[in-house]
């Protein structure tokens, strides 16, 4: 029976894709409607990707995808941008609300997910938590400010850079990591969010 297991690549594709096809969408054709349809059939096409390749539907990927979707269509149907904007506010809040929130119940979500790539005490991993906790607040905060203040442009070049400030903020926490895993060689930053 063949290998079903999903090469490397695959979640990163499934998870960044939509939001980067956005983004390039836009800036080729100026236009925010096309873009945002670009999301919605990117975002559709990756469950079905994620179901027919992984065959099941990854809880994190798949309530960014679903939220693309509906936000995305609805912002087509009632042709207001603005849908689609506050759909960044949402989904980061709830991914500060759930770690930092984990972090006071007991329940660490980072550390239920990352458990198997990282062996860190609890401390490290409420720390580690409450950094990423605090940073997905900040971009929400920014994301209220810019898409109340800015062209449609301007949201998503800021857009664009939230997906490299996500990036660069994973690859800071590499000397946290490095210091507090104690499982030799498996040291990295877990990836960023990159759901639009």
């Amino acid at each position: 029976m063949a290998d079903r297991t999903p090469p490397p690549w695959f979640a990163s594709v499934i998870d960044g894709g939509p939001g980067i096809l956005f983004i390039g969408v836009y800036l080729i054709t100026r236009d925010f409607r096309t873009a945002t349809l670009a999301l919605v059939i990117a975002a559709a096409a990756a469950l079905l990707a994620m179901l027919a390749v992984e065959r099941r539907f990854r809880p994190l990927p798949t309530a960014v995808a679903v939220l693309a979707v509906g936000f995305g269509g609805a912002s087509l149907l009632l042709r207001d941008p603005q849908i689609l904007k506050m759909k960044m506010s949402i989904v980061d809040g709830l991914l500060g609300a759930a770690l930092i929130g984990g972090v006071i119940i007991g329940k660490n979500p980072l550390k239920y997910v990352l458990h198997a790539t990282f062996a860190l005490t609890d401390k490290a991993w409420a720390q580690l938590a409450i950094r990423y906790g605090l940073f997905w607040w900040a971009c929400a905060i920014a994301n209220e400010v810019v898409r109340r203040t800015q062209s449609d442009h301007v949201w998503v070049l800021f857009r664009a850079g939230t997906l490299v400030a996500g990036l660069l903020f994973a690859l800071a926490q590499t000397p946290f990591l490095i210091k507090h895993n104690a499982l030799a060689g498996k040291t990295g930053a877990p990836p960023p969010d990159l759901g639009v």
